[in-house]
């Protein structure tokens, strides 16, 4: 078969992608989850009478507890699929990921399975984002001097 046809058999027969659709979902979603965030922000500061920095804290923690749990229980998995990089983006997809790599690898034990890959794709993400800062930080200063 020539590669043109198996290009065009290829395009007809596979699934599209609603951009929009997908778009709008994600927007929507991380909204919820802005508001989420918020509301125990405001949750904490007015009951726990602590400041807005700390219930920042508070929050974060919850958040990433609510995330790890759900993806222990399997639910998260279901709820990325639907509402795509609304859940991804924040802080919660980044407990996800933790922890699904961590559920993963947990039968080949604590320091080889769970200790050696808790942090495989998180990992990532953690040195690009201090080298990004990092890199950031020097170009401001140099900025910031002239």
């Amino acid at each position: 078969m020539e590669k043109t046809k198996y290009k065009t058999l290829v395009d007809k027969n596979s699934p599209k992608e609603d951009t929009f659709y997908n778009a709008l979902v994600a927007f929507i979603t991380g909204g919820i989850m802005g508001m989420i965030g918020q509301g125990l922000i405001d949750l904490y500061s007015f009951y726990l009478s602590i400041s807005t920095k700390e219930a920042t804290v508070c929050m974060l923690i919850t958040l990433i507890f609510i995330s790890c749990l759900l993806t222990c229980f399997g639910f998260f998995d279901k709820w990325v699929n639907f509402c795509k990089c609304g859940l991804i983006i924040p802080i919660t997809g980044f407990a996800h990921a933790t922890m699904s790599a961590a559920l993963e690898y947990r039968k080949e034990g604590l320091v080889t399975g769970i200790g050696a890959n808790m942090l495989k794709l998180s990992g990532a993400v953690i040195i690009f984002g201090v080298v990004s800062a990092w890199t950031f930080s020097i170009l401001r200063s140099i900025v910031g001097c002239i």
